[in-house]
């Protein structure tokens, strides 16, 4: 159940947990599930060896279905989906993790998120005792969160023991999230960027233009470069076959430290999904 890079030119990030994860990987939000099979073939076939999904996408079964017929053995594709806010709860949990599997068809996953901390529901705690169970069943190789906060993640820590192998949080050049990436430093925490393009918002920035135009590179692999030198996980998700491709193709290249900076300094604390602090609860 751990991911070996041998066969991929991804780097890999080791998490807290000893697992490795490949540093690109294939987002299927806003999938439909009729082409989530697709996206996903044409994603591994390009070398992608990370697909992330989630319940709430309504498309595992497509992303399952397109992994089970890869003919790449399942060691070699690691892979994550997400518990829904509604699903929370230590009981509610396991079951929706089976509905989970039974949609990916797979015997084991190798990490699970919780979508949002929804801390007004008060049940991230319960829900995540549940995934330290998948975990020490052998069912989850990896158990982490997405889109928490600080102060949750502290009381998540504290009360559970276990410190999440991931925190997978909205992140790109116009929201930087600098200093929730310091936090997570500090707690050993693996940084995934969701939206890392900033749902295209940014794409069309002159500055990323013109650093694009040096290297003859497009904007979005200027992007993905970025992150991938800050030490972030990233996702990019497209539908289109030329773009999954070209977003795959951004290994031949490195920003200069300037070139990273100032790409940094395009921080606005803008958000393209919701915020956090209010949403699920």
């Amino acid at each position: 159940m751990t991911f070996s890079s041998e066969s991929s030119s991804v780097p890999t990030i080791i998490l807290n947990d000893g697992k490795v994860i490949p540093q690109l990987g294939f987002g299927v939000w806003q999938v439909p599930e009729d082409g989530a099979e697709a996206a996903v073939t044409t994603a591994l076939e390009a070398g992608y060896r990370s697909i992330d999904t989630a319940a709430a996408y309504q498309n595992e079964a497509g992303t399952g279905k397109a992994i089970r017929e890869s003919g790449i053995p399942r060691d070699q594709v690691f892979v994550t989906t997400k518990l829904w806010n509604d699903d929370q709860g230590y009981d509610s949990t396991l079951r929706a993790f089976d509905r989970s599997m039974g949609q990916l068809g797979l015997d084991y996953l190798d990490l699970y998120l919780i979508h949002w901390q929804a801390a007004g529901k008060g049940r991230y705690i319960d829900t995540f005792k549940a995934f330290q169970k998948l975990q020490a069943d052998g069912r989850v190789g990896s158990i982490g969160v997405s889109n928490f906060t600080p102060d949750t993640l502290d009381k998540l820590i504290d009360a559970t023991g276990t410190v999440p192998a991931v925190n997978q949080v909205e992140l790109h050049p116009k929201l930087t999230q600098e200093d929730l990436r310091a936090f997570h430093t500090g707690k050993a925490i693996a940084t995934e960027a969701w939206s890392p393009l900033g749902s295209g918002t940014v794409l069309d920035d002159p500055t990323i233009g013109s650093i694009a135009d040096q290297l003859g590179k497009t904007p979005a692999q200027v992007i993905i470069r970025w992150h991938l030198q800050l030490g972030n996980i990233v996702i990019p998700k497209s539908v289109t076959p030329e773009r999954i491709t070209s977003n795959f193709d951004v290994f031949g290249f490195e920003l200069t430290p300037d070139q990273v900076t100032t790409i940094s300094g395009l921080d606005a604390g803008h958000r393209t999904g919701p915020d956090p602090e209010k949403f699920g609860n």
